[in-house]
């Protein structure tokens, strides 16, 4: 049987060692899941909404100029029913973004035209 200074000083490590777990679970929670930082490289931050309570479209305002054509993606169809993913939208033929007029979706590029310039923009291969 345990006398009572050996109580005691049980009751001290005890007490020592959860208020020592404690402040440790704090520090973590007041940095943000121990300091992690979200990267969004660019891109629409996917923790804010895209629709408001009431239902409305919320329109984002993206970084940056608007001039540069960043192309992501394509769903090419040879019927002529593409698509393209362009600075996170998706467009298809006849489409405005950045300025740009999508006048045509191919395999592997896009042509764009603004002020009668056509400028094409190929798709990136990822690198294996």
């Amino acid at each position: 049987m345990l006398n009572n200074k050996s109580r005691l000083a049980l009751f001290i490590l005890c007490f020592l060692f959860l208020a020592g777990a404690f402040c440790a679970e704090e520090q973590v929670s007041s940095q943000g899941r121990a300091g992690f930082v979200y990267n969004s490289k660019g891109r629409r931050n996917p923790f804010i909404p895209l629709v408001s309570s009431d239902g409305r479209i919320i329109r984002l305002e993206t970084e940056g100029t608007g001039t540069d054509l960043l192309l992501e993606g394509i769903i090419y169809d040879s019927q002529g029913l593409s698509y393209a993913i362009v600075n996170g939208a998706v467009v298809k033929v006849g489409d405005e973004i950045a300025g740009y007029q999508v006048l045509k979706i191919e395999e592997d590029r896009v042509i764009f035209i603004k002020e009668g310039e056509m400028r094409a923009v190929e798709i990136k291969k990822e690198e294996e």
